[in-house]
């Protein structure tokens, strides 16, 4: 797939048109279309951009390479896997904190470096769901 057809597919399956992505982009919807109609790539710093917006790599975006895709769910699902050990210790820290029904300032730090995993591992399952929806959309 093309990065033309990627950004495209990725565009709709956030639900955003070609005048809410520039705008998030601050180009115009002609640029965006540009980019979809495969004739104009983004300057680097808007790739990056659309890269963080969307949570897939540039190496996604740019590399017409349908089994670099595959790769990359499977390195996101062994990632997410690798995280099964911090989701275990997340439990047991969460029951040792609420252990005396009383959150206090040193269990509150505890408190932001589990939720800070937590978001980590949430952005993991985003980006495996993405990568499922490129995928299947891709095949159809």
């Amino acid at each position: 797939m093309s990065f033309s057809e990627k950004i495209r597919t990725i565009r709709s399956q956030y639900s955003l048109s070609q005048e809410e992505l520039a705008e998030k982009l601050n180009v115009s919807r002609q640029t965006v279309s540009k980019w979809e109609l495969g004739t104009s790539y983004p300057e680097i710093d808007k790739l990056i951009f659309i890269s963080d917006l969307f949570q897939v790599t540039t190496d996604y975006l740019l590399k017409d390479n349908d089994t670099a895709q595959d790769n990359s769910l499977d390195r996101l699902v062994l990632k997410f896997l690798g995280s099964a050990q911090d989701m275990d210790n997340i439990s047991k820290e969460l029951v040792d904190i609420m252990r005396d029904g009383v959150i206090d300032a040193d269990e509150k730090l505890r408190m932001d470096t589990i939720i800070e995993t937590l978001d980590s591992i949430a952005q993991i399952i985003d980006e495996i769901k993405l990568k499922m929806n490129v995928s299947d959309f891709a095949k159809s």
